[in-house]
């Protein structure tokens, strides 16, 4: 399989109104290829436990000792499992990968590894085994440089102090870079790091001997900068159409005052928002397709305006996150990972505490033909009936997510005041029934929805004619 098309958002504490940092992600791939949602319980083993792919091969040991952490694997492991994003019991929250593209200079230099770590094994090997956001990053960094990776890929890492991005440019080189507290950064499928500063060990690290690779392999096309994304990215036309607009619209909803090109290659990886960034505009923007502009596929906007860029919440979309680590507070119920099954902008985010130890039974399910009882496919099932008569439909689901995001911040307001009281197992299984409760309710409302959709559309077909009913 071919994963390359998500789009990412990072916050940082202080960009936030309430100090959350937040890392978020659509993951894309096909349209019709179903999400789970699970727990992995705490585990610990007698004897060192490899991991193997199904998909390329990749084998490395594990620790004995494995932390609980949230996933959501793909309905089959065909092509490897593709965990994807979770919060583990430290709350540390990863979600891999932004699918990025290393030009045809390094890899010359340092090829991709065939039987490497790919997306696919990421989550399973790294963030289970990390008690901070950093950890993670070094984690991975080493098994890049160790055993090379078979794609290039950003990653994002967050705890309750920092939010971390980590880019791989070549089978063995890496770097990655702090979010810094008062901004943010949203990324499409590119390189997305600009200029390293090897003496600042607080918010970059990288790779042992990169300089040394760049230097002896003449890879830097810059006389006075070591800038990450003009040395391992690509600069080609897709860049143009397919990746720097969504970087561009992420950049126009939160400093709407800098004026900008969609089709620059020089838009900043780090921003700074003109306004605190909310749980909201995180969704939003994952949930976006250039709202406001020409260039949105259901606006008003010429056809060839509403074609000409890839949006960046779309049909291929398998399931949308945002990961918000919350400060002052058990990690428990610190960590919220909003969830939305399916396409962002005709789904729901419901919130699910990083303390849980179970998630519902409708997401377990689902393969690759509809199950009317897979929460992936209850969601998907809306974005097919709304598609085939937008404009009449939307309003009708535009009124159902509005009162669904009112519902579930209500739920998180009130399980907190709950939660605060509450510690250990009796905390656990609290924030459990509060889960179920609100994937249930999101389920029970679509299926709702999409009764009426149904219905609404036995009078939209076209061999419709408005008669009078007095004849």
């Amino acid at each position: 399989m071919n994963y390359s098309a998500c789009t990412s958002i990072l916050i940082g504490a202080q960009a936030s109104t309430d100090g959350s940092v937040m890392i978020g992600r659509n993951e894309d791939a096909k349209a019709a290829w179903p999400k789970h949602f699970i727990v992995h319980p705490a585990a610990t083993a007698t004897t060192p436990q490899p991991f193997v792919s199904t998909d390329n091969g990749f084998t490395m040991p594990l620790p004995q000792s494995a932390a609980k952490y949230t996933a959501t694997p793909e309905w089959t492991d065909k092509y490897g499992l593709f965990e994807e994003d979770g919060i583990n019991e430290f709350g540390v929250a990863m979600s891999a990968t932004e699918s990025t593209y290393s030009n045809e200079r390094v890899l010359g230099a340092d090829p991709l590894v065939k039987d490497g770590i790919g997306e696919e094994a990421m989550i399973t090997v790294v963030l289970p085994y990390v008690k901070s956001a950093r950890d993670g990053v070094a984690l991975l960094g080493q098994i890049v440089e160790h055993y090379g990776t078979s794609e290039s890929n950003g990653i994002l890492f967050a705890d309750q102090q920092e939010a971390w991005y980590l880019e791989t440019g070549a089978g063995h080189y890496w770097v990655a870079q702090r979010i810094p507290d008062n901004g943010y950064a949203v990324v499409a499928n590119q390189m997305a790091i600009q200029d390293i500063d090897f003496k600042d060990h607080e918010n970059f690290m990288f790779a042992r001997h990169l300089r040394e690779f760049v230097t002896t392999n003449h890879l830097n096309p810059d006389r006075d900068r070591f800038c990450w994304r003009n040395i391992f990215g690509t600069q080609d036309q897709s860049d143009l159409y397919y990746n720097t607009p969504r970087v561009w619209y992420g950049q126009r909803c939160f400093n709407p005052e800098v004026a900008q090109d969609p089709q620059s290659f020089d838009l900043p990886f780090i921003q700074y928002a003109d306004h605190l960034l909310t749980i909201d505009d995180a969704q939003g923007y994952l949930s976006s397709h250039f709202e406001g502009t020409p260039y949105d596929p259901v606006g008003a906007g010429t056809p060839d305006e509403r074609k000409r860029f890839r949006p960046v919440s779309l049909a291929k979309t398998q399931e949308s996150h945002v990961l918000q680590l919350r400060p002052n507070m058990d990690p428990a119920f610190a960590g919220i990972q909003w969830l939305a099954m399916g396409v962002g902008a005709q789904s729901v985010y419901v919130p699910f505490y990083a303390g849980i130890e179970s998630t519902p039974t409708a997401y377990h399910l689902g393969k690759a033909t509809y199950d009317a009882d897979s929460a992936y496919w209850v969601y998907k099932l809306v974005s097919v009936l709304l598609d085939a008569h937008y404009q009449s439909a939307w309003p009708t689901v535009s009124a159902v997510q509005k009162e669904l995001r009112i519902a579930f911040k209500q739920a998180v307001q009130h399980a907190d005041v709950v939660g605060q009281q509450l510690s250990g197992t009796e905390l656990n299984q609290y924030l459990t029934q509060q889960a179920n409760e609100n994937a249930a309710l999101g389920i029970r409302r679509y299926r709702e929805l999409a009764a009426t959709l149904i219905t609404q559309a036995t009078d939209l077909g076209p061999l419709n004619y408005h008669q009078d009913l007095n004849l």
